[in-house]
Formats: C-alpha cells, sequence, structure tokens
C-alpha cells in the first residue's frame, strides 16, 4: 500500500504535495488530514503547517488485469483483457491473435493463469473474490467437454464394477463432473487427494 505523509501552509497544499510525490489523481486517494495547520501572528509567530497522510486506494480488479497484461506480453502472446463482475465473481475475458498460447493443453497454462491471478486480486482485496478466466470461450467447451466425459466414464464405472479416476481438475471443473452425475443413480462421485492435484473418482453405487 503506497502512502505519504506531506505538510504545506493549508491543508490544500499538503494534498497537492502529497499527489504530486505519488504522481495520482486525487480520485484514486485516501486522505487524512493529520494537522489543519495554524497561520500564527502575522503570518510568522507560531506558525504550524498543515499535515496530511495521503494513501493510494488500490482496485484489485485493477492489479489483476495488469498482472495478466503483463505476463501474457512476457509469454509472447499480448491479450487484450475485458472485466465482468458478478458478485464476488469476477470474470476475466482474453483476446488475442496468439490466445491458444495462453490456453495451453486440455487448458493447463490457463488454469495457472487463473491460480495465480486470483492470489494477485485477493492479496489487494478486502473481501475474497472469485476469478473465472476465460479465452475465446474455452470454459464453455470444455464444460461440454467434462459433461460428456462424466457420462462415459460413468458408464465404464458401471460396466466393470470398479472405480474410474479422473485427471486432477480445478474445483469448478470437479463441481461440472459432480453436477453433470448427481442424477445418475448407478454411480456415485466424490473428490480425493489435495490441492492442487485433486481429483474425482467415479464409484459405481452398490446393487440393490
Amino acid at each position: 500500500m503506497k502512502q505519504v505523509t506531506a505538510t504545506g501552509q493549508t491543508v490544500e497544499e499538503a494534498v497537492k504535495s502529497a499527489l504530486a510525490q505519488l504522481q495520482i489523481s486525487k480520485d484514486r486517494t485516501d486522505i487524512d488530514i493529520i494537522d489543519e495547520g495554524k497561520k500564527g501572528l502575522f503570518g510568522i509567530f507560531g506558525t504550524r503547517p498543515a499535515v496530511v497522510k495521503v494513501t493510494v486506494i488500490i482496485d484489485p480488479i485493477e492489479e489483476a488485469k495488469k498482472f495478466l497484461t503483463q505476463v501474457s506480453e512476457q509469454m509472447g502472446a499480448p491479450a487484450e483483457i475485458e472485466i465482468k463482475r458478478d458478485g464476488k465473481h469476477v470474470h476475466l475475458i482474453m483476446t488475442g491473435e496468439k490466445i491458444a498460447l495462453l490456453i495451453g493443453k486440455r487448458g493447463q497454462t490457463l488454469n495457472s493463469l487463473q491460480y495465480l491471478t486470483q492470489l494477485v486480486l485477493n492479496r489487494f482485496s478486502n473481501q475474497y473474490l472469485t476469478v473465472i478466466l476465460d479465452a475465446e470461450d474455452y470454459r464453455k467447451r470444455r464444460n461440454e467437454t467434462l459433461i460428456q466425459l462424466a457420462h462415459r466414464l460413468a458408464q465404464k464405472a458401471v460396466k466393470s464394477g470398479k472405480d474410474v479416476t479422473l485427471e486432477p481438475m480445478p474445483s469448478y471443473e470437479r463441481k461440472v463432473i459432480h453436477a453433470a452425475l448427481s442424477d445418475n443413480r448407478r454411480v456415485k462421485t466424490f473428490s480425493d487427494g489435495s490441492e492442487p492435484h485433486r481429483f474425482i473418482v467415479i464409484s459405481p453405487a452398490p446393487r440393490r
């Protein structure tokens, strides 16, 4: 958190001095007047300068966007980032010519970027926020793939009578699998392992 304490003949001058040091506009700061100052007799005797403390207000979502912008450029795949917020869920949608580099195989790069972006976001936020990072509708396409995978592996579990273990997935992808099979009475699903390597097991339900 950036903040400076500045002095001036008046509160206004002290604030102006602080803003100049921080190189920021007033609307992005929180100003605390420590001492309003005193002019004194004839403007000389007993004069006391005004003292203010100016703190930069950090927008956690803008910090997350800045992080993603820098990382995408460093990866050689500069991206435009659109922000959509729904309560405590922050959607960051990336577009760019080399967006495939940011998605990676089975979305692994995208998932890693999402995890790191969430860390950055919550470092600056005073409430816990969830990040959903997307690129070219990958999440929607991935969800459709996961649902198909869930039904296919459920059939395998029922046919073989044995548990089927899926690859490690982030929590929101595991929720897609659980939801897809929630009405299937022939199997039950549960998560096992520790983050970030937690995975789903599809187990055939006992026959009645």
